[in-house]
């Protein structure tokens, strides 16, 4: 009788322990679905700082939300983005990086060279996704752009500049001398202008450089350029970008061309660049924010992501106004577009 007591005691408390394991387990797997339903339902922060209005960098933001939506960030459900643009003003950006910064956003972004260096010195602790650097080892921005090292990767948006030089020279065979504008005050500028240089040279042309401090120069620097030069190329610049509509104005009285980097610009009185399409770069940048978002990645272990294509964009007014004909091998590749209506009238 004795053993069979304590045969029933031990089978009691073998059961009462299986109830225990199991209540912990319900209750755990309960508190995980939880946390699960709490981090999905979490409202999280973008700081976006963008360095000024025009259309190239417009569609960058609009590209970067688009990013983040697809990838199941999307305002007024799991994200609140914060935007601030400094309109080409230093000061602007200064404060609005420690705004922004001390708002507690989760990943900051950056839109433009100048946007994400004045973030890059308003913290050094929370995440910052470049959008549209050319040039971020040399702004200061990352150790290397395979190895960033800090709490800073994104996007460059470097054009092919050597190429775009090549396709002036393939439309306008004859031009002996090519004009380079550009902001004096823009890192990023200064670089490309020298690649822009190189490629002119190894072609042999002439070059003749000509630096603005702000949009207010820009139309006195192309009335300069056009009694000299026999066409215009302008790098990846936010200063002159914010003036395109000025220089297509004053270049085409002169009936100078201008070849930019960037496909909005074509489309603003541009006569052709290679470009990279400013939204796919925008959503390259959000996606890459998103992962940050997600723990999937950290900056310090992210390449900055590069891209090695870009498309040939003709304006097919420009390219009429100057009597000019469309090379066989890019009839079948160039995406030909019309000047904006608004723009240059």
């Amino acid at each position: 009788m004795k053993n069979k007591g304590l045969m029933y005691t031990v089978i009691a408390l073998g059961i009462i322990l299986v109830g225990f394991l199991g209540f912990q387990l319900l209750h755990n797997s309960k508190d995980n679905k939880e946390q699960t339903v709490n981090d999905k339902e979490k409202v999280l922060t973008v700081g976006v700082l963008q360095f000024v209005s025009h259309p190239a960098l417009d569609q960058i933001y609009e590209g970067v939300k688009e990013g983040l939506k697809e990838a199941g960030y999307e305002e007024g459900k799991n994200l609140k983005i914060n935007f601030q643009n400094g309109q080409a003003d230093q000061s602007k950006l200064d404060t609005m990086s420690k705004q922004l910064v001390s708002d507690q956003a989760d990943v900051l972004i950056g839109i433009a060279t100048p946007a994400a260096q004045a973030l890059a010195n308003a913290t050094t602790t929370i995440p910052i996704v470049l959008g549209a650097v050319t040039d971020p080892k040399g702004a200061g921005l990352v150790e290397s752009n395979e190895k960033p090292g800090g709490n800073i990767t994104g996007v460059s948006d470097q054009p092919p500049v050597a190429s775009i030089i090549e396709l002036a020279h393939k439309l306008l065979p004859a031009g002996k001398k090519v004009g380079l504008l550009y902001s004096s005050s823009e890192m990023n500028s200064k670089f490309q202008t020298g690649q822009a240089e190189t490629a002119a040279k190894k072609l042999g042309l002439t070059v003749e450089r000509k630096a603005v401090t702000s949009t207010n120069e820009v139309a006195q620097a192309v009335q300069v350029l056009s009694q000299s030069v026999d066409f215009i190329f302008i790098p990846n610049d936010n200063t002159v970008a914010n003036a395109m509509e000025t220089v297509t104005q004053e270049a085409d009285k002169n009936n100078i061309p201008v070849f930019p980097s960037v496909d909005t610009m074509v489309e603003q009185g541009g006569l052709a660049t290679i470009g990279i399409n400013q939204k796919e770069l925008g959503v390259k940048t959000g996606e890459m924010a998103a992962a940050i978002l997600a723990g999937k990645s950290k900056p310090q272990d992210t390449a900055v992501y590069t891209f090695t294509k870009g498309d040939t964009i003709i304006n097919e007014e420009q390219l009429a106004k100057f009597n000019l004909t469309l090379p066989a091998d890019l009839k079948d590749t160039a995406k030909l577009v019309q000047t904006a209506k608004g723009d240059n009238e």
